[in-house]
């Protein structure tokens, strides 16, 4: 009797032993974990990455509401810093009504995306042509290319809190100067 005993104790020290070691950390648990963490990081960067390039092509064919279902509530335009920043949807959104308003065939191409953490790089090549003026300067009529660097953060949910533009102000300061270097000549 005792031996019985003693034997179903023993069996279940045993299966309560086996039970127990699940619950402890083994040795690469540490390495998984990370590895699950980097998973889930390069995926929210290359979601983070799609979202800037949607809101890109967006830009491009005048599709205001797909830019701003991907903008936070608070969301900030810094521009390129030389301006005070758009912020809030509506006035991103007043912003870029007035350049839909005044350019024509506005497009990228060549788009280079890249992600890092929170923040998305898109590298293009920009065109379009002036069909109005623009905040008066005399660019009706008028043709451009550039290059610029477009600078998305994004907030845990997907959604854009900052946008910068490298070179979009510096582009039109260029078209500003020939303005008045043209109205200077007349």
């Amino acid at each position: 009797m005792k031996t019985i005993f003693f034997t179903i104790i023993c069996t279940v020290i045993l299966f309560t032993g086996c039970n127990n070691n699940k619950a402890t950390k083994q040795p690469g648990d540490d390495q998984n974990t990370s590895a699950v963490k980097e998973n889930t990081q390069e995926n929210r960067e290359e979601r983070n990455k799609q979202i800037a390039l949607q809101c890109i092509h967006a830009w491009s064919s005048g599709n205001v509401d797909e830019i701003v279902s991907h903008l936070a509530a608070n969301t900030v335009d810094y521009g390129d810093g030389s301006t005070p920043p758009a912020r809030g949807i509506d006035t991103v959104k007043m912003f870029i009504n007035m350049w839909r308003f005044a350019v024509n065939e506005y497009k990228s191409s060549n788009e280079i995306s890249v992600a890092d953490s929170d923040y998305v790089f898109i590298y293009a090549d920009w065109s379009g042509s002036f069909k109005n003026d623009f905040m008066g300067m005399k660019t009706a009529g008028k043709s451009f290319k550039f290059k610029d660097v477009d600078i998305f953060k994004f907030n845990d949910e997907g959604k854009v809190t900052e946008h910068r533009a490298v070179l979009f102000s510096t582009f039109l300061r260029g078209f500003a100067s020939e303005t008045n270097k043209f109205r200077k000549q007349q």
